[in-house]
C-alpha cells in the first residue's frame, strides 16, 4: 500500500552550496528546483498529502542575509508555481507562525491557498516558521479557552480533541517521513502526527534528492509491516 501522507524534512542546502564553494543562498535556489520535481513526482504516485518543512522556528536565527534571500526566492518562487499547481489540482496550504513572515510573502501565501482552496488531486502543506512543541502549546490554549468558556467539560478533552486543535487538524497522520542530509532526528516536525510514521534517513543533502529517491522511500515503506503497537499476529 502506498503512503497517504508524507511529510518531508528537507535538511542540506546550505551544506551543499558550501561544499561547492558557493553562498548558502545558492543551496535554497537549488533546493527549490528539487521541491518541484518531487511535489510533482508525489502527485504522479498518487500520493494525498505531501507536507515539506521549509523553515523552523529555530531558523530564524541565522545570518540575516541568507533569511533575506531565503524569503524572496520563497515568494518568487510560490508566483513562478502558481499556475503549476492549479495545472496539476494542487491545493497549497501553510502551517507555522505567519507573523515572523515579511508581510508580501505573507500575503502571497493567503492569495495561493484561496486560489487553489478547492483542488483536490494532492493537498501540498508548507510548514514555514514552524514548530511542533509550540503548535501543541497554542492546540492547549485553544482547548483551555474553550473550557473557560464552558463550551468544554475538562473531562471531555481527549486525543480527537486535542488533534483537531492543532494547526494541522485537516491533514491525516504521517504515514512516511523522509529526512535528508544523513540527520536521524525529527528537530520539530509533526512530532504528534509522525508519531506512528515509518521514517526514512538519507544521507544526501536536499539538492541532490532525486524523484528516484522519493521512489525509494515509497518502495521502503511498502517493504515494512506497520503494527502499531500490536504483534505481527495480531496485525
Amino acid at each position: 500500500m502506498n503512503p497517504t501522507h508524507i511529510a518531508i524534512i528537507m535538511d542540506g542546502n546550505g551544506r551543499w552550496a558550501e561544499s561547492r564553494g558557493e553562498p548558502r543562498a545558492q543551496g535554497h535556489v537549488a533546493g527549490a528546483e528539487v521541491v518541484r520535481q518531487v511535489v510533482r513526482r508525489a502527485r504522479e504516485r498518487g500520493v494525498g498529502h505531501l507536507t515539506l518543512f521549509a523553515f523552523s522556528t529555530m531558523n530564524w536565527g541565522r545570518p540575516s542575509d541568507e533569511i533575506r534571500a531565503l524569503m524572496d526566492l520563497f515568494e518568487r518562487d510560490l508566483i513562478a508555481q502558481r499556475p503549476d499547481l492549479m495545472a496539476q489540482g494542487i491545493r497549497l496550504s501553510v502551517i507555522g507562525e505567519r507573523a515572523y513572515l515579511p508581510p508580501s510573502l505573507r500575503a502571497t501565501l493567503a492569495r495561493v491557498e484561496e486560489e487553489t482552496a478547492g483542488l483536490t488531486q494532492m493537498h501540498l502543506t508548507l510548514a514555514v516558521s514552524y514548530d511542533g512543541r509550540r503548535d501543541m502549546v497554542e492546540a492547549m490554549k485553544r482547548v483551555s479557552q474553550m473550557v473557560a468558556d464552558g463550551q468544554l467539560h475538562p473531562a471531555d478533552v481527549g486525543e480527537p480533541l486535542l488533534m483537531n486543535a492543532l494547526s494541522t487538524r485537516d491533514l491525516p497522520d504521517v504515514d512516511l517521513l523522509i529526512r535528508t542530509s544523513g540527520e536521524q532526528r525529527l528537530s520539530g516536525f509533526l512530532p504528534l502526527e509522525a508519531c506512528y510514521a515509518e521514517l526514512v534517513f538519507t544521507p544526501r543533502l536536499w539538492p541532490e534528492f532525486t524523484v528516484e529517491d522519493l521512489d525509494e522511500a515509497i518502495e521502503e515503506f511498502r517493504r515494512r509491516q506497520r503494527r502499531f503497537g500490536l504483534t505481527r499476529a495480531a496485525s
